[in-house]
């Protein structure tokens, strides 16, 4: 049976997002791509210069990636949308990732903003991914002005500090018809399978991977572990008790 991840009309086998920031070299993307199974990569459009042959990040995507560029550097709705506009006329497709961040200490996403312009660019078809706080009221409306996900952070972008959130994701999850796809914070992979078994989507992470000793191998780990916490989720997570509850019957042994 299918387990397909369907988002504006794509579907996605790989539920594992990945981003292509903070690598020693662009030269190690591929490896990344290969090693998680990931089939969906974020890019700042700022990091992308299309008239340079060399040292161009987009040169080291692989074909066949659903590309999702980000809005990366906008401050209000205004400058999200413009950016959006840039990187599909630059071919980048109409999937965008709406970030807008006019809080420079610890990065938290304006949701008014960013309702703001899920709306516009959602009416002129683009396939809308916002990244927000996980806040319920925020969610709902994103639902409404046509957003095709939404993705609430688990920590601070780039703290690696795992799902501090939860509680707040949990609602989420129950309440919001769209895709939930945890985005930022996500240190180790077992924090990605705990959202997963969550009933999160997708997960998508970056850090966790690029500054890590061995990204190669921690991509491979990432993307097992989305895997496993989807299947955890799939079968149904046992109950758990507050007293011990024995596996195996404790009388009727050697005629007892």
């Amino acid at each position: 049976m299918s387990d397909a991840l369907i988002i504006g009309g794509k579907s996605l086998q790989s539920r594992l997002f990945i981003g292509t920031g903070k690598y020693s070299t662009d030269e190690m993307i591929p490896e990344i791509v290969k090693k998680s199974g990931s089939e969906v990569i974020t890019v700042a459009l700022r990091r992308v210069d299309f008239n340079s042959s060399t040292g161009n990040v987009m040169n080291h995507i692989p074909s066949g990636m659903q590309l999702l560029p980000n809005t990366s550097g906008a401050r209000n709705a205004q400058e999200a949308i413009r950016i959006a506009r840039l990187a599909k006329a630059a071919g980048c497709g109409n999937w965008i990732k709406i970030e807008v961040i006019s809080d420079n200490k610890y990065l938290l996403p304006d949701g008014y903003e960013t309702i703001k312009a899920t709306e516009v660019l959602a009416a002129e078809g683009f396939v809308v991914l916002p990244y927000i706080s996980p806040d319920l009221m925020v969610a709902k409306k994103l639902v409404e002005v046509g957003a095709a996900a939404v993705m609430p952070l688990g920590a601070p972008i780039g703290t690696n500090r795992g799902l501090k959130t939860k509680e707040l994701l949990k609602i989420l999850i129950e309440e919001i018809s769209l895709p939930v796809i945890v985005d930022a914070g996500i240190g180790k992979p077992s924090d990605a399978c705990e959202a997963m078994e969550m009933g999160a989507a997708a997960c998508l992470l970056n850090t966790a991977i690029a500054s890590s000793n061995n990204p190669g191998l921690m991509a491979e780990a990432f993307g097992m572990a989305v895997i496993a916490g989807r299947k955890a989720y799939l079968a149904g997570l046992g109950g758990t008790h507050q007293y011990a509850s024995a596996s195996s019957p404790l009388t009727g042994f050697l005629n007892d």
